[in-house]
């Protein structure tokens, strides 16, 4: 039987993402790094668009893959309204809202697009993507904010999350929809949710400010000192949106994002970096210990994910406070570019559905900044 061939890209703030798949196994991968001049001479991430798809034809011509051969060209989901999670055919109506900015930007708009392209050019590839960032599957509970006006939803690194909660119910012998956990995903910014059944029942909005501080975003602050700064006539909106995602966290307190480097300096005898890493980590955990009271106790672990989990200092702070509450997974790193494959794979063979996207509008309550990454 010949394999289902898949090409999956995955658009960073600096980089391009590359692989091909045979089944659910890698066979190429490579990371190509665009040049920062590049990046800056684009006024949008729209404007990236030729040189992020020359970067893929590039790939293919390099490893002589024809894209007549392809079931698929998949790509990391783009900034659309709030969806449930799956796998996704790509169709104007996503890469419409995905490139429009309506819910924020992000240059894996640029690669739906690009997918969908290339995929008219093709003889018979899908376009496709799993697990969008604004996969939001929160319970009608979980939305009340406490204002009226601005309803809590769900923006996080939803695909990593997902796929390592599935790379650890398979571990267990289990499926993701019979597992229940609390999952930490630490990247550029730290998001936590409660997954239940298979679906992240609530989660943080570590886009809009909820959850712990990390690397250069303060995320949830006390909000009438934030309201005053918003009008002390410091920051017009651009500015205030940039000081608080962008300037903020590790950044604010230490000058840099570099977490070898903190650690470093915490090696050196550094007690003020010690108190700021510390901080990071003590934040972490409650919000690890309110998601644990979101599946009233009932969880079969708490999982620690993402590029901060290889860092011993972060995952050892984090588990000596919440290990009383269930035992603590550290998965460390990302299975983007696997989770994407893996997804597509499932949805072609028939074993799970491949679902349409059809806009709804739902408010967006986007701050319309920007995104390098999650």
């Amino acid at each position: 039987m010949e394999p289902v061939k898949i090409v999956v890209i995955n658009f960073g703030g600096t980089s391009s993402k590359v692989a091909y798949f045979e089944n659910d196994r890698c066979l190429i991968k490579e990371n190509i790094v665009h040049p920062v001049e590049a990046i800056r001479a684009c006024r949008d991430v729209q404007e990236q668009y030729s040189f992020r798809k020359e970067a893929v034809l590039g790939f293919l011509e390099k490893y002589k893959i024809d894209i007549n051969t392809l079931d698929s060209i998949t790509s990391r989901g783009g900034m659309t309204e709030p969806i449930v999670g799956g796998t996704y055919r790509i169709n104007e109506a996503m890469v419409e809202e995905a490139c429009s900015g309506e819910y924020g930007h992000h240059v894996s708009g640029v690669g739906c697009r690009i997918a969908l392209d290339l995929c008219k050019e093709s003889d018979h590839a899908v376009p496709l993507t799993t697990d969008t960032p604004t996969t939001d599957e929160m319970e009608p509970i979980a939305r009340f904010s406490g204002l009226k006006e601005i309803e809590r939803v769900a923006c996080m690194q939803t695909l990593n999350t997902k796929a390592t909660a599935r790379h650890y119910a398979a571990q267990n012998g289990k499926r993701l929809e019979d597992i229940t956990v609390v999952s930490v995903m630490m990247g550029s910014g730290i998001g936590t949710c409660a997954i239940k059944g298979g679906k992240m029942i609530d989660a943080s909005d570590c886009l809009e400010g909820e959850g712990a501080f990390a690397n250069d975003r303060c995320c949830t602050v006390p909000v009438g000192k934030l309201v005053r700064l918003c009008y002390s006539g410091k920051y017009d909106l651009k500015g205030m949106l940039r000081h608080i995602n962008g300037e903020a966290g590790l950044i604010s307190y230490l000058g840099t994002t570099n977490i070898r480097e903190i650690v470093q300096r915490i090696e050196d005898g550094d007690e003020y970096a010690r108190n700021v890493m510390e901080a990071m980590c003590y934040q972490v955990a409650k919000d690890v210990g309110a998601m644990a009271t979101v599946l009233k106790g009932e969880l079969d672990a708490i999982i620690l994910t993402g590029g901060m989990a290889n860092v011993p200092f972060i995952t050892e702070h984090i588990t000596e406070r919440v290990k009383f509450i269930a035992p603590v997974v550290v998965i460390p790193g990302e299975r983007e570019l696997e989770a994407l494959a893996e997804g597509s794979y499932r949805a072609l063979k028939g074993d799970i559905p491949i679902l349409e996207f059809i806009p709804q509008k739902r408010p967006a309550n986007k701050s319309q900044v920007e995104i390098s990454d999650f």
